[in-house]
């Protein structure tokens, strides 16, 4: 279906397993790359949609030196916000479980932003999708931060892993969003492309 991109060599540049999957599923051909570290870090001035929105621009600024003429490169970032704060990836056991506390019985935002970089030309955009959390007691945050991996999850959680089942009451946008990548929308950015 996304055959005019046959003429790209398409790098994903991302740790985040999930990404690679949901990547995988749209059935094109793509390379992982992920330098070790990139600078995650936003003028404090921006807020909501613009936080991704500017780190996954700047993920994509620290690979252009490596980039070829036929590179698409697609970069991506996903926070979780609530109450004009942001959520991103806990430092430690203990700063996932205040995370997964201040999201229990509240409905937040995950947003996501993506830019797709050729030599020639940048496109991004944000998704944004409302979750609700039931309330969680302090036994069930133990057990799914003690049991599971939410140190490399913006707000702590993986909406595919227990806690999505047993804490999720409602969502409203997209699932995959939630995982990491807005699938849909990016199949769409790159039916454009």
């Amino acid at each position: 279906m996304l055959s005019h991109l046959d003429k790209y060599e398409i790098l994903l540049a991302s740790n985040s397993p999930r990404r690679r999957e949901l990547l995988a599923g749209l059935g094109i051909e793509y390379r992982v790359t992920a330098l070790p570290e990139v600078d995650e870090s936003y003028p404090p001035t921006l807020s909501g949609e613009e936080i991704p929105l500017y780190i996954s621009q700047e993920k994509a600024a620290a690979y252009r030196d490596q980039m070829k003429e036929n590179t698409l490169l697609i970069t991506a970032d996903t926070i979780v916000w609530l109450d004009g704060k942001v959520y991103g990836k806990p430092h430690d056991t203990a700063d996932a479980k205040t995370m997964l506390r201040a999201l229990s019985g509240k409905t937040h935002t995950v947003i996501t932003g993506v830019t797709l970089t050729t030599l020639q030309k940048q496109t991004s955009f944000t998704v944004s999708t409302e979750v609700t959390f039931a309330s969680l007691d302090d036994d069930e945050i133990d057990y799914y931060a003690d049991t599971y991996h939410p140190l490399d999850k913006a707000g702590a959680y993986g909406v595919q892993e227990w806690i999505g089942y047993i804490g999720v009451t409602g969502l409203h946008g997209s699932y995959y969003n939630v995982m990491g990548l807005p699938i849909q929308r990016l199949y769409t950015e790159l039916k454009k492309f």
